[in-house]
């Protein structure tokens, strides 16, 4: 896989930018929790297609409920990407949940518990 170009990089940038914008202010489905936010996104060198990932903070449930509400919506995502990013193809989006973030505050509280129990402080 080559390395992303300046173009690219600028286009992923807006891109993302812009679904963040999207899913925070113009959808009002109930099941897309206002606690998401568009960890990273790269949009293919054609143009074609797009995979815009996603962290939700919250429980399982609240990730899938996202995630479904998001892929009902991708038509108008689409549509508002199109209309305020002047691009040559607009992309299909893909949405994949990134558990990154909720994986390092796991891991971080693993870590403090650990240090607790080696310098004998318990709560």
């Amino acid at each position: 896989m080559r390395k992303n170009s300046m173009k690219n990089t600028r286009i992923n940038g807006e891109v993302q930018r812009t679904l963040a914008e999207i899913i925070r202010a113009d959808i009002k489905d109930p099941r897309i929790s206002p606690l998401t936010s568009v960890v990273s996104v790269e949009v293919a060198p054609d143009l074609k297609t797009c995979k815009a990932w996603i962290s939700v903070y919250g429980e399982e449930q609240e990730r899938k409920d996202t995630l479904e509400g998001l892929k009902s919506a991708e038509g108008y995502i689409r549509r508002e990407l199109a209309r305020r990013v002047n691009l040559r193809n607009t992309p299909e989006i893909r949405f994949i949940v990134d558990q990154s973030i909720a994986y390092g505050v796991k891991m971080s509280k693993l870590i403090d518990e650990v240090n607790r129990k080696e310098t004998g402080i318990e709560e």
